[in-house]
């Protein structure tokens, strides 16, 4: 897959690509109303001899355009986005630096130089999708902006139970610490990843050493509790239980960020500097503050019993 960085105005010729297919979104986590989006474009483009692409944008808009917002957790950084777009086998990935001066295009202003001008011949979006100044442009106005220079096709929503699948709701699922539900929206498991830095190195003292993951700042976490997770290193994976939270056992008071900590099953190499990947799978509990160490000893081998019984049956 061949990434692409652009930023407005661009001087790309359309003559030096490819006829192309292109899915139109932001597409954070890529979640399963996306990826239809996505392969709707592939599909076509596999039917019409085209190049397969995606066009997405950089940063979140509403960091631009809000008023207040100055900072947005991803469901997929944009690491991870190209990641899971490669994975899903797209030629072109297009993405643009979103500004002011992009926001305030006409509508025909971002067909003519965005669509047209990359030499798309087939166009893709969802129901809902919207684009040029205040969003102005819907999928009711792009045959008339079209210049008839490309075909489009319109998705449609994708629900599950009842519920349209958005990041609206893969974000409230995450933020409630929902992550076995997660798949259901995903295709996959949430992940997040991060350095492994040093900390306290209190686990090691009680008999369960764990690795302190640094999540990118850029990363939704989930709420206080312990998880079920897996964790990637050097590219293996590797089972365990993750505590995130504020450890109220040791600490009188809440730090800025709570902190993420993977006691790794048959595991002891170091890791400190390297970068992992959390794989959320299920909520074993909520955090809660103990009487003593011996209480919290006991609980995180009920802990570790619990997540080996889960893996047990739900062995990936």
């Amino acid at each position: 897959m061949e990434v692409i960085h652009i930023h407005h105005p661009h001087r790309m010729d359309s003559n030096e690509m490819p006829e192309l297919a292109i899915a139109l979104g932001y597409f954070d986590g890529v979640h399963l109303g996306h990826q239809k989006v996505i392969r709707e474009a592939k599909s076509i483009a596999e039917q019409k001899g085209l190049k397969s692409a995606v066009m997405t944008f950089d940063p979140h808009p509403s960091v631009v355009l809000g008023k207040s917002i100055q900072h947005v957790e991803y469901i997929t950084p944009l690491e991870d986005k190209i990641a899971i777009m490669a994975d899903l086998g797209i030629d072109y990935l297009f993405i643009i630096n979103f500004t002011r001066e992009f926001a305030n295009l006409l509508p025909q202003e971002f067909v003519d130089q965005y669509l047209i001008g990359l030499n798309a011949k087939h166009v893709v979006a969802g129901f809902d999708y919207s684009y040029g100044r205040m969003g102005r442009g819907t999928m009711e106005t792009l045959l008339f902006h079209s210049r008839d220079q490309f075909d489009y096709s319109v998705v449609a929503k994708l629900a599950k139970e009842d519920e349209k699948i958005s990041s609206t709701r893969v974000r409230k699922y995450i933020r409630e610490g929902k992550t076995a539900e997660l798949p259901g929206l995903l295709g996959r498991f949430y992940r997040t990843s991060g350095i492994v830095i040093h900390g306290d190195k209190r686990g090691r003292t009680i008999g369960f050493p764990t690795a302190n993951v640094d999540v990118s700042e850029d990363s939704i976490i989930p709420p206080p509790g312990v998880y079920a997770v897996r964790l990637e290193v050097d590219g293996s994976w590797y089972e365990g239980v993750c505590n995130v939270g504020y450890k109220p056992t040791f600490n009188q008071e809440k730090g800025d960020r709570p902190s993420v900590e993977v006691h790794i099953f048959d595991f002891s190499s170091d890791i400190y500097g390297r970068k992992v990947t959390v794989e959320w799978h299920n909520r074993l509990r909520s955090e809660r503050k103990f009487a003593g160490i011996q209480e919290l000893i006991a609980q995180i081998e009920k802990d570790k019993q619990q997540t080996e019984q889960y893996f047990e049956k739900n062995r990936v």
